[in-house]
This record gives structure tokens, C-alpha cells and sequence, in this order.
């Protein structure tokens, strides 16, 4: 049986994302985002803890994560979890863990760092169109509200075809 691999974020960046072109013109764009969760310690004193993950995108999700996405934007990602091994500078192995993104969906709506001349649209992702969403163009931009996420948990569930 096979396992499952499947994560989840909705964050903020913590900077913008580092574009890259492969030798065949694949877009790579990786960036950290920050989650935070919030607690009561022993005291009943509200904590928040946050976590970084490093992401990262390809293909067109990765050419819309240049475009769009900067330090502070907020997003929704999905993707699944890879573990890399590397070797830093004084020859030494090193591994870590990222979030290969499959899903991007841009949350608040534009900032003041998006072109003018795009309209806002559904959500951008690879996959299938499994609830009957009709093909977006290209030229829309994938923005929600935090609202939107909370009140229609299910309109995260549609898949855009690119």
C-alpha cells in the first residue's frame, strides 16, 4: 500500500522568492514561509510559536511565485514534503527538508506589488479539474480572502488545469 506524502501551508514569506531558470527554461522559485500557532503555556500565557518552511515551485506556479508573491505576502501552498542531501562549503553532507509546491493560491487579494492590467481569478495548481472548474487563461492571478478560506473550506478543493 502506498503512503501519503501531502503538505499543507498558509503562511507568510519571509523574503522574496529566488528565482533560478533550469538549461531547458523550467522557472524554479523557492522561498520560506513562516506558520505560527498560538498557546497557553503552564501560566495560561498566551504563546506563539512559528515555524519556517522552505518551499519550493516549478514550472508556471513557479513563474506566478516571481511575478506576484514578496517578503510578507501571504499564501496558501500544497505540495508534499522532500528530503535533499547537499554538501555545504567545507565538504561536509548536509540534508534538509522542503516543500516541493504543486498548489499556489495568493491570499488578501493584489498588493501594490502586482501589474495593474490582471484581473483576479481562482487559484492556480496542476492536477485535474475534479469539480468541473472551467480552464483559466493565463493571465489571471490566483487571490482569495482569509474569509473566503474560513467561510468555503471546499473552493480550496478546485483544481485549475494550466
Amino acid at each position: 500500500m502506498a503512503g501519503v506524502n501531502r503538505m499543507i501551508l498558509m503562511g507568510h514569506l519571509g523574503k522574496d522568492p529566488e528565482m533560478r531558470y533550469m538549461p531547458d527554461g523550467t522557472a524554479n522559485a523557492s522561498f520560506s514561509v513562516a506558520t505560527s500557532e498560538s498557546f497557553k503555556d503552564k501560566e495560561g500565557n498566551k504563546q506563539e510559536r512559528t515555524e519556517w518552511h522552505r518551499v519550493v515551485l516549478w514550472g508556471r506556479i513557479a513563474e506566478i511565485a516571481g511575478e506576484y508573491l514578496r517578503k510578507g505576502s501571504q499564501a496558501y501552498i500544497e505540495g508534499r514534503i522532500r528530503t535533499r542531501k547537499w554538501t555545504d562549503k567545507e565538504g561536509q553532507e548536509r540534508f534538509t527538508a522542503e516543500i516541493v509546491g504543486d498548489r499556489l493560491q495568493l491570499i488578501g487579494g493584489r498588493g501594490s506589488n502586482t501589474p495593474e492590467d490582471k484581473d483576479s481569478a481562482p487559484q492556480h495548481g496542476g492536477g485535474s479539474d475534479d469539480m468541473g472548474t472551467p480552464p483559466m487563461d493565463d493571465d489571471g492571478i490566483p487571490f482569495i480572502t482569509s474569509a473566503e478560506i474560513l467561510c468555503q473550506p471546499r473552493a480550496l478543493l478546485r483544481r485549475v488545469r494550466f
